[in-house]
């Protein structure tokens, strides 16, 4: 999985959403997981098996990743000068005890979500955010990825805080590409979704609902 997240990059920036005040980026429907092609990562055994279920709070995307990494994305055009801050509610039932996460022999998560931004002419050129569930990492934790510079895993959750608990966070997308990309960036133009374990041949279990971007 030598190119990860430059992968993910090239492969996740297919489907497109419009803007509002408060963007809801993924309705967690059939009919929308049906239209999102899943992308099995280079290299990797298994792809992440992905499934929609409901509960008292509405639909969630279900993922199970044993041995696998694959992902699935949007293209979106958010302004972030308007609805700077992504928020995620996600919750991780089984997690990746004991991996390094920054090594690239234990570059995996249970849940993750990039944040894309297009920087040049190429996908390899793009930047990115990775917005992660850690097994291992405290909340706050960051680090450039293993593979590449040109992604950031932000640790926004944590299992040693909530296992098997629905969580919600928040952060400013915005602010974040200033900070660890040194990048004043306006407009976001892809974000996906991923739980792989290909590197540690371990299995994962995650939920992801409501993802969305507000103006605080």
């Amino acid at each position: 999985m030598k190119f990860l997240i430059k992968i993910f990059i090239i492969w996740f920036l297919t489907n497109s959403v419009s803007l509002a005040d408060e963007v809801k980026v993924f309705d967690f429907t059939d009919s929308e997981l049906s239209k999102l092609e899943v992308r099995k990562v280079r290299g990797a055994k298994n792809k992440t098996i992905y499934t929609i279920g409901t509960n008292k709070e509405g639909n969630f995307l279900k993922a199970v990743a044993d041995n696998a990494a694959s992902g699935l994305g949007k293209e979106v055009k958010i302004d972030l000068n308007k609805t700077p801050f992504i928020n995620i509610t996600w919750k991780i039932e089984k997690d990746l005890p004991g991996i390094k996460e920054n090594t690239k022999k234990g570059h995996d998560f249970a849940a993750r979500v990039f944040a894309v931004k297009k920087t040049g002419a190429t996908p390899l050129s793009n930047r990115a955010i990775n917005y992660v569930f850690s097994s291992n990492n405290k909340i706050g934790f960051n680090t450039p990825s293993p593979y590449t510079k040109k992604s950031i895993d932000n640790v926004l959750a944590s299992t040693k805080n909530n296992l098997n608990e629905w969580v919600t966070v928040k952060s400013n997308v915005k602010e974040d590409f200033k900070k660890f990309h040194d990048l004043d960036v306006n407009e976001l133009d892809g974000l996906a979704i991923m739980s792989d374990t290909d590197n540690s041949k371990m299995k994962a279990v995650a939920y992801y609902q409501n993802i969305y971007f507000s103006a605080e």
